[in-house]
């Protein structure tokens, strides 16, 4: 049986939003050559709120740009249903600066490296760096976040949603627990079992 759990509500959100955007002032003490990279769909709205959070706190408006990672998936030839491809928005130059990626959900690190093979075709940065709200652990790739708002230690079998207001709701993270009865509940190996589980389901994060 399902059964839900809300972990973090608006308030929760903002806290963690205003801890990442503190540590990344810490350790960029200059911003001239940082720009933002929201990661489609959750991270576009996270990477507005950290602009919008910089230029309050030091007056400086960052470039950012949303990355569309659906053609650098590593499951494509899996798909039951060819997924909309939607645009990346990123009008300035990434050429040697320190580029920003934001995400809602760091889950296996697949979402990541494809972000990162899309980002790497606009140009070559002097560094890459993570920032996500929520990470759920169960990596498949030698990925990690420079900065996080919540660490979780929960199970394959359940689901975190991001749910912003920015997509008609209301800011709140939550957990399915027991969303997927067994870890390999679609009759394959357990990483594709998670990719397959975020095609049907647009919100679970790989």
């Amino acid at each position: 049986m399902v059964s839900n759990q809300v972990i973090q509500g608006e308030k929760d959100i903002e806290i963690a939003l205003n801890q990442i955007c503190d540590r990344l002032l810490d350790r960029h003490s200059l911003l001239n050559e940082m720009v933002l990279v929201g990661i489609r769909t959750g991270g576009v709205f996270l990477a507005e709120r950290l602009r919008q959070k910089i230029l309050q706190k030091k007056g400086i408006n960052l470039p950012t740009g949303i990355i569309d990672i659906t053609l650098y998936r590593d499951d494509w030839t899996r798909l039951s249903q060819t997924p909309e491809v939607k645009k990346t928005e990123i009008h300035f130059s990434i050429e040697d600066k320190n580029v920003l990626l934001v995400d809602d959900v760091l889950f296996t690190g697949r979402t990541i490296r494809a972000a990162l093979d899309a980002l790497l075709d606009l140009g070559r940065p002097r560094r890459v760096e993570l920032a996500v709200l929520i990470d759920r652990g169960h990596r498949e790739l030698p990925i990690s976040a420079d900065y996080i708002g919540k660490t979780l230690e929960i199970s394959w079998q359940d689901s975190v949603n991001v749910e912003l207001k920015e997509l008609g709701g209301v800011d709140q993270v939550v957990i399915e627990y027991g969303k997927y009865p067994t870890p390999n509940h679609c009759g394959i190996r357990d990483a594709d079992c998670g990719i397959k589980s975020a095609t049907r389901n647009p919100k679970l994060k790989i």
